[in-house]
């Protein structure tokens, strides 16, 4: 593992005042994965927006099969075999699966016969390398995320990059899929190709890469194998100190029922059957694989697709929920998987952001109460410790961690007595989600009722007070805390398992 097929020497990129950069060293040999890990800000983004020429190096150089960038040059990085595969995904929502994969891989002069049968045949082919099940004549746009993601690793794959960029490949993913794609980052290796990796997920980091760089801002402040690294090394490198618990889980007080569903059903979105409850200060984690309907049931709970089936009831009373209207009137409050889309509105300032559930409570006659706005935003901000420059900043403008403590700010502020967070520190860094995790639990030990979505069992298992699983849009098992296992689970996500009572 000796031949670089990329490298960057002394790299130096500013931003105005701001320092992105600062003299960094990178490479990447044929053969091999090499993590690229470090706190939100840290600077990863920019370094790969100059691996893919998205951007040119204030100093220093970028050297990609022998030869060096000297522009910023997209077309030419790609050319050369760089293929990244970002986080959100990019593909064309509007247009088919097997037309999306199309994209780069067909030549030819823009007015040509297609080979019909040769695009779908190639699409489904690749799709299977993944392990995909998806229809290569859907719309992009119609899939979930984590589908929209192993996409996207297909086109890569079938461009022939010599060096993948992978950001957060399996943040979408629930551990059955990130397996699979884990064994497809081995079989590549393998095979020759040169893989960034970029990752929160540290235990994913130490297994599967050959080197590891940590950036802390801006600089490279460790380079080295991976052989013998723990996961508090490398959080130590990355955050400059001792994290004291990523999980901090504690003892509360549960109340009194605050949601229940029995029979709870929706023909629209595949949900059947479901019997849950959750409890005043209570964490009730969701588990399952993509698709065993965890969303599905949160977007029915909170009436994007109400229920046609069943019964629920909120605080005691049965409730018929139609719309998030309703939801909201009823105390319930939902921040979606894909904070982006659904979440935030990202060219909106924070403080619009933080107030967006409320608006008709901010009204004074005809307009908007903007001193009220404000106040209500300065105390979500100053109690949730977001890092925003003011409260007129475009909240795209801030780290993932702070744009999902916005979306929580925007559905705290309706008050509600049951929370549903559907993926809450997805794509964030590991003191971020640090953070969230602790504002979890004390939302919980304020009396709040949390319905927990995660697709990482360490989360599930160290956050949660009860544990429902899911498969084929019913909830399988409620598991206590003290009963739950990573295999337990997986098992009973699989259907491996017979369903245990609650």
């Amino acid at each position: 593992m000796t031949d670089e097929i990329l490298a960057l020497r002394g790299v130096t990129k500013s931003f105005g005042a701001v320092r992105a950069l600062r003299g960094v060293d990178f490479d990447v040999r044929a053969g091999e994965v090499h993590a690229l890990v470090g706190e939100n800000g840290a600077g990863k983004s920019t370094l790969v927006k100059i691996i893919t020429g998205a951007h040119a190096p204030d100093a220093g150089t970028v050297t990609i099969a022998g030869q060096t960038l000297d522009r910023a040059d997209p077309l030419l990085a790609r050319r050369l075999g760089v293929a990244p595969i970002y986080q959100q995904p990019t593909l064309f929502p509007e247009l088919t699966v097997a037309e999306n994969l199309a994209f780069g891989l067909e030549t030819g002069a823009i007015w040509r016969r297609i080979d019909w049968r040769a695009r779908h045949a190639r699409a489904t082919a690749l799709l299977a390398r993944v392990g995909a099940t998806v229809d290569p004549d859907a719309d992009a746009g119609s899939l979930r995320m984590a589908e929209q993601q192993l996409v996207e690793i297909a086109r890569a794959l079938g461009a022939k990059a010599r060096v993948i960029i992978m950001d957060e490949p399996t943040a979408a993913l629930a551990e059955t899929e990130a397996e699979r794609l884990l064994a497809l980052v081995a079989e590549l290796r393998a095979s020759g190709a040169a893989i960034v990796y970029i990752s929160h997920r540290l235990p994913e980091v130490l297994r599967m890469a050959d080197r590891v760089t940590v950036l802390r801002d801006g600089a490279a402040v460790e380079t080295g194998p991976a052989a013998g690294l723990t996961q508090a090394d490398l959080i130590r490198a990355m955050v400059g100190r001792d994290l004291a618990a990523v999980f901090p889980k504690r003892t509360l007080a549960i109340g009194d029922v605050a949601l229940s569903a029995r029979g709870l059903s929706c023909g629209a979105s595949g949900v059947r059957g479901v019997d849950l409850e959750v409890r005043a200060g209570e964490i009730l984690g969701l588990a399952g694989l993509v698709g065993s309907g965890r969303t599905e049931l949160a977007r029915t709970l909170f009436g994007l697709t109400p229920a046609d089936g069943g019964e629920l009831r909120i605080r005691g009373q049965v409730r018929t929920i139609r719309s998030p209207a309703e939801a909201i009137r009823a105390g319930l409050a939902y921040v979606p998987e894909d904070r982006r889309r659904h979440g935030v509105i990202p060219e909106m300032s924070v403080a619009a952001n933080a107030t967006l559930a409320i608006l008709r409570a901010l009204r004074s006659g005809p307009f908007l109460d903007a001193a009220r706005e404000r106040e209500i935003a300065t105390t979500f901000v100053a109690r949730f410790a977001i890092k925003a420059p003011s409260l007129d900043t475009p909240v795209a403008h801030l780290s993932g961690g702070n744009q999902q403590k916005v979306a929580l700010a925007r559905w705290l502020a309706t008050r509600p007595s049951v929370l549903i967070l559907d993926e809450p520190t997805q794509g964030v860094d590991v003191g971020a989600k640090a953070e969230i995790h602790r504002l979890i639990v004390d939302l919980a030990a304020e009396g709040l009722a949390i319905v927990m979505i995660s697709s990482e069992m360490p989360e599930i298992l160290g956050m949660s007070d009860r544990i429902a699983v899911m498969r084929a849009g019913t909830v399988v098992a409620t598991l206590e805390r003290t009963a739950a296992t990573q295999e337990r689970l997986l098992a009973l996500a699989l259907g491996h398992a017979e369903p245990l009572a609650s």
